[in-house]
């Protein structure tokens, strides 16, 4: 028997996709049978089928039931897996068998769109079928559409189906992250649907920098607040790129603030700052982490670096793409973001000059107490049963199906997720329902780690192995497997969240309920406000004391009433 395989890296072939939705847009195929119709031949209730009696993980349902899907085709799956899967298709693939053969479960689509699950193609359609209230059996739902059909009694309750026929795996996966995985679909104490379980550990943040620049200009690695600013000064004062002009400058930084890459999360979490998120304050309530007095601390040290020519002046005009740009140019040497962005943007600087070398480091703090390092949820998607469905406990069977043929003990990696006979593309999108372990990508450096230290990469089987591949393709020359060694290699960035698990030092989101209604009406509004005082501050084109008036101004249009409402939530899920 195989061992369990809790682990999986980026694949290159979804890179792209990785970077905008960390896995979210699957992919999805042509119509079938209407919800009703399908609701007709599902087969009887649980209990009646002979050889998936309840409690069953993996029972398979005999006569078989069926169910329909919405879903989306992704470019990935359109582009890239269905040609090098010959003889596949949306609806007649690996996995759709593999969920007839051995659960007895005949899955068809009632409708597809092209893009992925954030894409406005299918948040329209989605929308439309809400209101019409003609459901497929399974409809993939964000917390909004969640709460709007729970309110309107619309789809099962998923709570006994999910304590009766989870697996040990599945249970596993999504207590993963504490509670909120399940608490992010849960109302009035009742679990509404399975949530898409995505990986937090993602969103955490690393400090990356221009290594080849502090070599050259004789600078060690940060290890205090204090340091980053000296090497951020060297960085735009002392010209790194040796071309005797002055035009570099320290930390990248966009428009929007907030971002996985080129992001100042990780730079606000050095002086204990938490933007941009719901954080446990002391007194043991939930706060909004941008009003808190730290962000103040924050914001005056970015704007002491921008009065003294050490960010882009024109940062606040530019999004993401434009400062990439700046970075493969190599005009930048600080970026703080996740642990892909060697794939992009900073591959793009190697690219174009092999002597650029950037290596990820914890992030750093301004006083003697080491930071928390913010991970925003990530799981934002779920599986809703219409109501009338006769099987909903089929839902659970096929997440436990999933993560086993994955993951499992029973796993079958090379063949139900990157197949290396197909080009190793990520077919696991042909699965209708697509969960994953939370802490996937680090499991898989760690027994990198481990077969590094025995000097036997035998031992590493599915993931963990296409990784160790990409590594070896990298020291055998190949120049395109850069970013691999920079998140998977010797020094690679998994070190520091490593350091930052050993340490303690992560700070999960504390809010993971449906928008309340105060942000459904206000928030969009207060988070324009928060990012146009903040970048008024960093420029200059606002006093620092300013941020005490925007937090007047901040509770008084809406902040305080949804501040209440969020905290009503969390006494709700701790009880």
């Amino acid at each position: 028997m195989r061992k369990r395989i809790f682990s999986i890296g980026i694949s290159a072939v979804m890179i792209g996709s990785l970077l905008l939705t960390a896995c979210g847009g699957k992919s999805s195929g042509g119509s079938s049978s209407s919800a009703g119709e399908t609701g007709e031949a599902g087969t009887a209730a649980v209990g009646e089928s002979t050889a998936a009696e309840a409690g069953d993980p993996f029972g398979k349902y005999d006569p078989p039931v069926k169910m329909t899907f919405a879903r989306t085709v992704d470019n990935d799956l359109n582009d890239n897996i269905l040609p090098k899967t010959p003889g596949e298709t949306i609806d007649k693939n690996r996995w759709l068998d593999l969920y007839s053969e051995e659960l007895g479960i005949d899955i068809s689509y009632a409708w597809t769109v092209r893009g992925g699950l954030n894409d406005d193609a299918y948040t329209q359609k989605l929308n439309v079928t809400i209101a019409s209230g003609d459901l497929p059996d399974v409809l993939i739902v964000n917390r909004t559409q969640l709460k709007q059909l729970a309110e309107s009694d619309m789809i099962a309750d998923m709570t006994d189906f999910y304590d009766t026929y989870a697996s040990d795996l599945t249970r596993e996966v999504y207590d993963s992250e504490g509670p909120g995985i399940l608490q992010s679909a849960t109302f009035d104490g009742r679990l509404m649907a399975v949530p898409y379980a995505d990986a937090s550990v993602e969103s955490t943040h690393y400090l990356w920098l221009r290594q080849d620049w502090l070599d050259k200009l004789n600078l060690e690695p940060p290890k205090t607040m204090q340091d980053l600013l000296n090497i951020a000064e060297a960085f735009a004062k002392q010209d790194p790129d040796g071309n005797g002009v002055d035009d570099t400058y320290s930390l990248a930084i966009t428009k929007s603030l907030y971002s996985g890459a080129m992001g100042v999360e990780g730079f606000f979490a050095g002086y204990h700052s938490y933007p941009n998120m719901w954080v446990k304050t002391d007194d043991g309530k939930l706060a909004w982490g941008s009003v808190l007095p730290e962000t103040k601390d924050a914001l005056k040290a970015l704007a002491d670096m921008y009065a003294a020519g050490e960010i882009d002046p024109e940062f606040g005009i530019k999004d993401g793409a434009k400062v990439a740009e700046m970075i493969a140019a190599g005009k930048l040497g600080i970026d703080f973001g996740e642990q892909w962005n060697p794939m992009y943007p900073l591959i793009s600087n190697y690219q174009n000059d092999p002597e650029a070398d950037w290596v990820g480091y914890p992030i750093v703090s301004a006083d003697d107490t080491l930071p928390k390092v913010p991970q925003k949820f990530r799981t934002q998607w779920y599986y809703a049963v219409r109501k009338d469905y006769p099987n909903p406990e089929a839902v659970v069977k096929l997440v436990n199906m999933h993560l086993e043929k994955n993951w499992g003990e029973d796993n079958d990696f090379n063949h139900y997720y990157m197949p290396v006979e197909n080009g190793a593309v990520g077919v696991w999108k042909f699965s209708p329902v697509a969960p994953a372990p939370t802490n996937k990508n680090l499991e898989a450096f760690n027994e990198i780690e481990k077969a590094r230290k025995l000097g036997d990469m035998s031992i590493l089987e599915g993931e963990p192995a296409v990784i160790q591949s990409n590594l070896e393709a990298w020291e055998a020359g190949d120049t395109t497997q850069w970013g691999w060694d920079k998140i998977y290699g010797k020094n690679g960035v998994f070190h520091a969240l490593n350091s930052y698990i050993e340490n303690d030092q992560i700070m999960r989101e504390e809010f993971v309920g449906a928008p309340t209604p105060t942000m459904v009406e206000k928030q969009a509004s207060l988070k324009t406000m928060e990012l146009e005082m903040f970048v008024r501050i960093i420029m200059g084109d606002a006093s620092i004391d300013e941020f005490d008036k925007f937090v007047e101004n901040w509770n008084a249009l809406g902040g305080a009433e949804m501040t209440e409402e969020v905290n009503e939530w969390y006494q709700s899920v701790k009880k």
